[in-house]
């Protein structure tokens, strides 16, 4: 039998009215969504009259067609353990959209372990280039090319103070950084999947709209972190409004513009005490790092009992018994309503009756689903091959198989 990672249902610790467990309430049909390229043997079933099961296993579900899916890919810090790896969410739509905000190193393992459709995952909006939040691109550009996609990747992100430091610079750089990666792989793959699409937008705007298709909007306005050019997202569609506040000091933008939000996640730092005892730092620097440059537990409950979200996702902490039972006690002490301290693998599916957080279920070991035909017969320009010089270097003691008739 193949060996199970377990994320039990403990792990989302979502506090609702004083009582631990899930939620909520009014019975609900399904009609089945835009159906994705399904990994061989699984065949996805309609959630009946709101009843799902306690834990969520990849690709086992049809996501309802008003429906919306958030999975935590990663919520930890940038030195990151392996239960709690670098920002990431996935958000699934019942339209067939899928998008990602962030995409922090590490998470790339846990977005894999969904086994994701990834001819229709070409989308990555970045709050700011800090590695926990954008570590995994690269990764990501090529992984999901060589796993389904066949058409350019697209990242949207803040613009800097200074051109070098915005969203099309880090993109160019990093591109020259794996040039050779990209080489090597062209011919092999398909040729519109090498491309990458930067959409730079000003990181001062406030709620403007940064993209928007098939019914989905997705806006930003300005966070707090560190320097100029961190942002929040809001996403909005079906009449589900999802908000992602990336790193950020409480400010008044997104006390505004999280109103009235489904789910609004925003992060949860550690306290300066806690902070500066899992650390070994002194408590001078654990307390400008909580409370200046990120927003300490007492500090999140009450941006969140001003935006009164149907649900509150905590993130971007140390997880540890210790840390968790302190992140709770500064958070319900200006707190009370509908809460989650996320966990990597969290999965929060939202209608207009429903908020339900529980956790996924996934193979220590998966392949990607297999590719679409789309993806089999689209264009490749001619394979390369190493010179002249490293060829001559070839074995004569051994001859490879004949190439398979085409």
């Amino acid at each position: 039998m193949m060996k199970l990672k377990m994320k039990t249902a403990w792990n989302a610790l979502l506090v609702i009215g004083g009582a631990v467990g899930m939620v909520f309430t009014a019975n609900q049909g399904y009609a089945a969504a835009t159906t994705d390229n399904m990994p061989l043997g699984r065949t996805p079933a309609a959630i009946v009259d709101g009843q799902y099961p306690a834990s969520y296993f990849p690709n086992s579900e049809l996501l309802g067609a008003d429906e919306m899916r958030i999975t935590a890919l990663g919520t930890g810090m940038p030195n990151q353990t392996k239960a709690a790896v670098s920002i990431s969410y996935l958000v699934e739509l019942g339209n067939g959209d899928k998008v990602l905000f962030d995409i922090g190193a590490g998470s790339l393992g846990n977005l894999f372990s969904l086994r994701p459709d990834f001819s229709k995952l070409d989308k990555v909006f970045a709050s700011h280039l800090h590695v926990d939040h954008v570590g995994d691109f690269m990764a990501m550009h090529i992984g999901s090319w060589l796993s389904g996609r066949y058409t350019p990747i697209h990242i949207y992100g803040p613009s800097g103070s200074t051109p070098e430091l915005g969203i099309k610079a880090f993109v160019e750089a990093m591109q020259k950084g794996y040039a050779w990666d990209l080489a090597t792989r062209s011919g092999a793959l398909p040729d519109l999947g090498a491309q990458i699409k930067v959409h730079e937008f000003d990181y001062k705007q406030e709620n403007e709209v940064v993209y928007q298709e098939n019914g989905v909007t997705i806006r930003s306005w300005p966070a707090i972190h560190s320097l100029d050019g961190s942002v929040s997202y809001s996403l909005e569609w079906n009449g589900l409004k999802y908000v992602f506040g990336g790193d950020t000091y409480p400010n008044k933008w997104y006390i505004k513009h999280a109103a009235d939000a489904d789910v609004a996640s925003h992060e949860c730092f550690l306290p300066p005490k806690a902070l500066a005892n899992y650390f070994g730092w002194d408590l001078g620097q654990a307390t400008y790092v909580s409370t200046r440059i990120h927003t300490e537990p007492q500090a999140f409950g009450k941006v969140m009992s001003a935006v009164k979200p149907r649900l509150a996702v905590g993130y971007h902490s140390v997880q540890s018994p210790e840390n968790n039972a302190a992140i709770m006690d500064g958070v319900r002490k200006t707190y009370d309503g509908p809460l989650a301290i996320a966990r990597d693998l969290m999965v929060i599916n939202v209608t207009r009756d429903t908020v339900k957080v529980r956790m996924a279920t996934v193979d220590e070991y998966v392949l990607p689903p297999d590719g679409t035909e789309a993806y089999k017969k689209a264009p490749r320009t001619d394979k390369k091959e190493p010179g002249e010089f490293t060829l001559s270097g070839k074995w004569k003691g051994y001859t490879p198989p004949p190439m398979p008739k085409k």
